[in-house]
């Protein structure tokens, strides 16, 4: 990963090879980039040879490691974590090891820590901030994510973003909110978004039913949907006719551990810095009509650092094959 301070994240290289790719010179990319020459042939020799996946940061992790404790005795500290439920250093002192090591060891295999556990049971008591492991379905339609994006309306002539803090024209008061309702595939990224004026039951069915009618033009029949614990996802009898009659099968995130739908969440944020706030628009008109041409843009043309650099339809196409 990046540090804090780089001039360049992937996203940012992305940007500059594009340009190099176009037919200027590297220095002058360079130059309106803010780094070296050096760095800027480095990023652009790696796109030549590995295509966008090359400008992902590399593990700085050695390729061997001939000094690490061997998986015997690393056997032996996990069995000894199990049976007494003691830290680094009761487990050292049993075992004649220093406890550092031990701490590497149960770190390495991402054993939680024991303020975390039922220090009867051992179960894990406590939430943590993010999955232990990052999953991906084998293929498209395996599962959706669905989830609401809550968005202030804009007033006729813009809002503060367009004129300041200050008057401004056709200023009004509670102008209320666009619900826009999202659908993410969770193998290939391909989007599905409306606005709406509420997040209700029947909305939300509505929503559910045309995205896997848009699915299905891709070729791609969706298995199971996951989504928060909201009223409308959980209790609504309109939503759960849809699943029904789709033969789909409903989940539903942990409460109070929004990152297990984390792909939807992070198509929000997404959604709201490249669409919903990347302009001051002059009329709540203008920007609902600019989402369908995002969404092509997203869904078409834009590449995803998260799947190697791919376009979600390329991804959708190649994920097709998979299906049992």
């Amino acid at each position: 990963m990046s540090h804090g301070n780089a001039r360049l994240a992937p996203a940012g290289r992305l940007i500059m090879v594009q340009r190099i790719e176009s037919g200027r010179a590297v220095a002058h990319v360079a130059s309106e980039m803010g780094v070296s020459r050096t760095t800027a042939w480095r990023w652009w020799r790696r796109f030549q040879e590995h295509g966008a996946a090359g400008l992902i940061d590399r593990s700085s992790i050695a390729r061997s490691h001939p000094a690490r404790t061997g998986p015997c005795v690393e056997t032996r500290v996990r069995i000894m974590r199990e049976l007494t439920r003691r830290g680094p250093v009761f487990i050292a002192s049993k075992l004649g090891m220093q406890a550092s090591t031990v701490g590497r060891v149960l770190r390495r295999h991402r054993v939680p820590l024991l303020r975390d556990l039922d220090p009867v049971t051992g179960t894990v008591i406590r939430a943590t901030r993010r999955s232990a492991n990052r999953y991906e379905h084998d293929y498209p339609g395996s599962l959706i994510h669905v989830d609401v994006k809550k968005l202030g309306r804009i007033p006729d002539g813009g809002g503060w973003r367009a004129h300041g803090r200050g008057s401004r024209p056709a200023h009004k008061r509670g102008l209320g909110y666009d619900y826009v309702h999202t659908v993410i595939d969770d193998h290939s990224r391909v989007v599905y978004a409306e606005i709406h004026d509420d997040e209700k039951g029947a909305t939300a069915a509505g929503v559910l039913e045309r995205a896997i009618a848009f699915y299905a033009t891709l070729g791609v029949r969706v298995e199971r949907v996951i989504s928060d614990n909201a009223f409308a996802y959980r209790h609504s009898a309109a939503f759960h006719a849809v699943i029904d009659a789709h033969g789909i099968t409903q989940k539903f995130i942990r409460p109070h551990c929004p990152w297990t739908n984390g792909k939807v969440e992070r198509l929000n944020r997404t959604l709201a810095a490249e669409w919903a706030y990347a302009r001051a628009w002059t009329s709540n008109t203008a920007r609902a009509d600019a989402l369908p041409t995002w969404l092509d843009h997203y869904n078409l043309d834009r590449a995803h650092l998260g799947i190697a650099g791919q376009t979600l339809i390329d991804r959708i196409n190649n994920g097709r094959g998979q299906y049992t």
